[in-house]
């Protein structure tokens, strides 16, 4: 048998791969490669969370707040802290005042019915703190009023007053009142009965020294509560009461 029947009747076994099969590509190799691109999966609508834009600038908004108001209790806690110390080493106290004497040196009734009083008044202001003085500013007033009606005020002076000090006053008062004639026919009824109510008015801006430290003016407002025998011209009058309250305003 010749060799070209014998190649006829073994024919060569080849291999073949299946079909569906993608072929083994070396790697190197030449043969361009078949990508697959996998679409992303769809989610439905009520699956994907909504991205709300705003929240982050809440949140910054929230802490800024926070931030605030903490520093606000700190300086607060720190200011507390501060008075209690001042209030600890000064121990401050309210200033106050008696009336020594109150002199008429005039009360009358002038031809256009109006009342004419002119008052001499002198008190004692003491300052008993140990470690603060007073400064009294200008614009300090004296009043004296019968029944709501002002008779006379005058003007307080300009002082420093030292430690746990006393300082007399002698104020005088003036003052002119409308329509006068029904009041001075009160005030002689009044003096019959030998005690004449009478309400003398402190109004004092002052302000605090600490050391060496001066601080905001405040005012020192007072109020004594008279009762005096007398309201004769030209006479020193008899006070038979006295009762005086004073307050700091700021």
């Amino acid at each position: 048998m010749s060799d070209h029947q014998r190649q006829r009747i073994h024919p060569m076994n080849v291999e073949t791969q299946p079909h569906h099969r993608t072929p083994l590509v070396p790697p190197g190799s030449s043969r361009s490669e078949k990508v697959i691109h996998v679409p992303p999966p769809i989610l439905h609508q009520h699956a994907m969370p909504a991205i709300n834009s705003s929240k982050p600038k809440r949140n910054c908004f929230c802490k800024c707040i926070c931030w605030t108001l903490t520093l606000l209790f700190l300086l607060l806690i720190i200011l507390a802290a501060t008075v209690g110390s001042l209030y600890l080493v000064f121990k401050p106290k309210l200033p106050n005042y008696s009336v020594d004497t109150l002199r008429i040196s005039d009360l009358r009734l002038n031809f256009d019915l109006s009342l004419y009083a002119k008052f001499d008044v002198k008190i004692t202001a003491t300052n008993p703190n140990k470690k603060i003085g007073i400064y009294y500013e200008k614009g300090g007033k004296l009043s004296v009023f019968y029944t709501n009606t002002r008779l006379c005020e005058g003007s307080l002076p300009e002082f420093y007053q030292g430690h746990q000090n006393k300082t007399v006053l002698n104020v005088s008062l003036t003052g002119q009142v409308q329509s006068g004639s029904t009041l001075m026919a009160a005030l002689q009824q009044q003096q019959q009965t030998g005690r004449i109510p009478l309400d003398l008015n402190i109004h004092a801006p002052v302000a605090i020294k600490l050391g060496r430290l001066k601080l905001k003016k405040v005012k020192v407002l007072g109020q004594c509560q008279l009762v005096v025998d007398s309201l004769s011209s030209n006479n020193l009058v008899s006070i038979k009461a006295s009762n005086c309250n004073f307050r700091m305003k700021l």
